[in-house]
This record gives C-alpha cells, structure tokens and sequence, in this order.
C-alpha cells in the first residue's frame, strides 16, 4: 500500500518508515512485470518502467546523498547521463524520446540500483538530520508522482498489445459515486482564496495563497459518465467541427479520434482497457482517458463549460460535489501558469516545475492512480491539450 508522505521537519523521526514504505511500493508496482514489459516505451511522451524506478533512485543519489555526504561513492557514474529528466543545472542527459534503448543497465541491475542508494539513504536518515528532511519529503512525493505515470505508461504500452494484457493484477477502479442523477450546485461566488494553506508538504506552484474573484457559478455535482460520452458519440460530436477548438479539431482529424482512448467496439459491445486489462465498459463510470480538446468540446454539446481552477478549489469540500479527488483527475479550463507573486526556488530543484508553465492546461482532483495524500484542494496537475494517456476526464461547469 502506498504512503501518505505529507510532513516535514516535524516527521523526521518517521523518515526512515516513509523511506521504505514508498520506495517498496514502487517495487510492488513493477512484481508482475517482466524485464521485456519494463523496457517498453509506446511514445515520447511515456517511459519504460525501468527508467521510472532508475530516474526516482538517481534523485535520491544526486540531490540528497551526493549534496549532503562528501564522501559518497555513486554507483554507476554513467547513471546520471542515463536518468536525469530535465534538470539542465545538473548536466547532459539522454533524449527522452529515446528512453526506451537503454536496454542496459539491465532492470535486474537497476534492481541493484535501488537496493544501493536505500541502503545509504537508511544510513543518513538514522542520524535524525533536520536540515534534509524537506528536501527527502520532495524526493518521496516525487517518486509517487512517478508511480502513477509508472501505471499509466505501462498501460499504454500493454494496450499496443493485441493480447492486452494484464499490468496490474486485481486492479479495480473506484466505484462512481454519482447516482445518476446530474444536478447543479450553485456557487455565488465573489472574493476567495485559492493557493496551499497549512504547515504540511505542497509542491512549490500550489503557491503562493492569493486572492480571485468569481462570478457566480455552478458545477456539475458529478463527473460526467461514460454513458454522457456515449451520446456524445451517436451524436456525432467527433464529426462537428463546431463543437472543437480549431487545434482540437486538427488533432482529431489527424489522429483520426473518434472515441477516448483505449475504447473499442466488438459487435455491440464497447470494451475499454486500463492496468487491469481489457473489460466491458460500465457505462455508469466517470470518463477516463480524454485530452482536453475532448472535454471542452463534450461539454459545449452538452451547453455548458469547464470550471477554472479557482472555480474548482473554491468548490472544493462542497458535500453535495462527488468525486472531487480518487477517479479520473479534471480537466479545468485554465492554462497552467504561475500564480501572482511564485518564484521558484534556487538551484536544480527550482526547475521542478516552475519552467513547464506555458502551453498545458491544468486538472485538478486525483485519479486512481494518484497515490494517497496527492487529493488535495490544492494539488495542480498540468499536460498539454491534446494528451490522452492518463486517466483524465471532466466535471461540468456554467455561469449563473
């Protein structure tokens, strides 16, 4: 099961617990996997299992052990080249796109990797050192960030598979918790606060807390179904051009979409695929697997919108909104951008999030994928318009 990593200094002496937790947890992820299916990478955008479990250790070894440790001998000095991400201060690293030609180090020896870099880590935790249990804390909300994008990349590769086979065993998605009934909760809006509020961990652009104001509002007191999505469909809403954004409209005609991804018809039948393989799709259950272009055309046939983030956050908590965290995450109708006042912090670790702020739209909520603690009313999540690969879908929203 994995950890719920919110504190900071307070919780140094649960360090070592949180440490192993997240970190076997990962390893859980991958038990079914062979060491084939982890060195699969279907798309730029996606990859290899082996890389997610090798890139969360090296973030470890390079921004912990090797800043705080003059002593420290990394394992393999070629993995810093191999498994960075994007953090240019740090140095050269291999292409993204090209991720899935490291066939070696093997996920064996990726295996070893890991078992190295926890073993130093346990060392330098039992000293009790306050002055890096923050930057440990990021260092595990990161690798959880990694965990779900280890289950959604590997369901995108199993689903080029024409075995579709099983990523996760025993993988359920939650429940929908609606009832079936759609109805509008009424939000008068006017001067809120949005941003993080507390003393626990945040990522840096949930801050910092400011002022918005709203118009009135209401939103959709649940996700919209696969059924909703369904009429769309008959209705030929990937056929009319009126209803997209004219990019969305090119995406469709280029990609030829004509269902959310990893949907399919047999006879009668519509099946989706997810970690769990290959089912007959429950009409009931919250859309998943939607680009923003998608969502915002669906809900213009369906007359009305996407809510903002601060539309979203503000609503946040509202006992009659269902599924605000735990489904699909929710495509908002905002740009990703900072908020007034961010500035990132110094250093390679200011490059966390704070340069990806331009051209990707924001979600809000959690998936089933997110691990516990990442549900929170101020959590931003954030891809480009037209990516489908994670379990996104949308809540309505219109004016009052």
């Amino acid at each position: 099961m994995d950890a719920m990593v919110t504190g900071g200094k307070a919780m140094v002496a649960d360090l070592r617990r949180l440490f192993a937790d997240v970190r076997n947890h990962s390893e859980a992820l991958a038990a079914s996997l062979s060491a084939e299916d982890q060195a699969l990478q279907s798309m730029p955008d996606a990859s290899p299992v082996k890389w997610h479990l090798a890139h969360t250790t090296w973030f470890f070894e390079q921004f912990v052990l090797r800043a705080t440790l003059p002593d420290y001998d990394v394992f393999d000095a070629d993995f810093g080249f191999l498994f960075n991400s994007y953090y240019e201060a740090v140095g050269p690293r291999h292409a993204r796109v090209a991720r899935g030609m490291i066939t070696r180090p093997s996920a064996a020896q990726v295996g070893d990797y890991r078992a190295y870099v926890n073993a130093a880590m346990q060392d330098l935790l039992a000293e009790g050192r306050v002055e890096i249990a923050d930057l440990v804390v990021l260092g595990l909300n990161h690798e959880q960030q990694h965990q779900e994008l280890l289950i959604t990349d590997i369901t995108h590769a199993f689903a080029q598979n024409p075995l579709l086979p099983v990523a996760i065993p025993g993988w359920r998605m939650p429940v929908h918790a609606g009832d079936g009934e759609v109805a509008w909760v009424a939000f008068a809006g006017g001067l809120v606060e949005i941003g993080y509020r507390g003393e626990e961990f945040h990522f840096d652009n949930e801050a910092p807390r400011h002022q918005v104001w709203l118009a009135p509002y209401a939103l959709a007191n649940q996700l919209v179904t696969c059924a909703t999505m369904l009429d769309f469909i008959a209705d030929g809403g990937y056929r009319t051009p009126s209803l997209w954004m004219a990019d969305g409209w090119a995406q469709v005609q280029a990609q030829g979409w004509s269902a959310p991804l990893y949907w399919r018809q047999s006879g009668d039948q519509w099946l989706g695929f997810g970690p769990g393989g290959s089912a007959p799709l429950d009409p009931s259950a919250p859309v998943a697997h939607i680009s923003w272009y998608e969502a915002d055309a669906l809900a213009r046939w369906a007359g009305a919108r996407l809510p903002t983030e601060p539309e979203w956050e503000a609503a946040y908590g509202h006992p009659r909104l269902a599924e605000m965290t735990g489904s699909v995450w929710q495509w908002t109708e905002s740009a990703y951008r900072p908020y007034p006042g961010f500035r990132p912090v110094a250093g390679a670790i200011g490059e966390y999030n704070g340069k990806f702020m331009i051209n990707q739209m924001v979600l809000r909520g959690s998936s089933a994928a997110t691990p516990a603690g990442h549900g929170r009313a101020s959590y931003r999540n954030f891809f480009h318009p037209d990516k489908r690969w994670q379990f996104s879908g949308l809540r309505l929203a219109r004016d009052c």
